[in-house]
């Protein structure tokens, strides 16, 4: 296996995209949605990432690349159509001991990024280990269709109980059983139905009193609609 699977918390951590294109654009919008602290450098960019600019969203340096850039960076995306310069970022990051990705160029990446399927917290992950990323842009789109919000809620739903029973001094170990009693009622299909009230017959058959869909999911706009 050549890639070691891994998810990053770059929350609060000083992220370069280098390239203010369409691919850049794209790059620099999964980096805000996960919460870092984007600065792009680019002399030309596209109208989103100018409006992201200017609402202060990103930081925007408007000229070429300097390997300066890369101070305080914790990781580095290339989003050029400039091969040379994209080696020289490969370059400048390889010795710096940074992580890269030159989007479109597995072989000059110290790791690369994954099409994803993502329903709230709930996410899937499909590499092809740079050999086709069509191929996985397929297998994304159809997973789009198997997979839908419930899965996110469901999750969500998951959180919830997890974080009550931690405050009642339920042991860890304890929560498994519970959980996988949970599942083995189906509960994924009566979140998916939104049917609060055999939900909440669940929840209380398996978890006890005080244990209700509203009152683990107060903030769900959807419920019992």
């Amino acid at each position: 296996m050549r890639y070691y699977p891994v998810n990053l918390d770059i929350r609060g951590r000083h992220c370069l995209v280098v390239g203010g294109g369409r691919v850049g654009a794209r790059k620099v919008k999964t980096l805000v949605d996960c919460g870092a602290v984007v600065t792009v450098v680019s002399p030309a960019i596209v109208p989103s990432i100018a409006k992201l600019a200017e609402s202060r969203t990103i930081g925007l340096k408007k000229r070429p690349y300097q390997p300066t850039d890369l101070e305080g960076m914790f990781l580095v995306i290339g989003a050029t159509d400039d091969e040379t310069l994209n080696r020289r970022i490969h370059a400048d990051a390889e010795q710096q001991n940074m992580l890269c990705n030159i989007a479109d160029r597995p072989e000059i990446c110290n790791f690369t990024l994954p099409a994803i399927v993502r329903r709230g917290d709930f996410m899937m992950a499909i590499s092809t280990a740079g050999k086709s990323p069509a191929f996985a842009k397929h297998m994304r789109k159809q997973l789009e269709t198997q997979f839908g919000p419930e899965y996110g809620v469901l999750l969500d739903l998951m959180g919830a109980i997890r974080r009550q029973l931690l405050a009642e001094a339920h042991e860890p170990e304890a929560h498994k059983p519970l959980f996988e009693s949970l599942i083995a009622g189906d509960l994924l299909a009566l979140v998916k139905a939104n049917d609060i009230a055999r939900i909440d017959q669940l929840l209380h058959r398996v978890l006890g009193p005080g244990y209700g869909y509203h009152q683990l999911m107060p903030d769900n706009p959807n419920a019992g609609e």
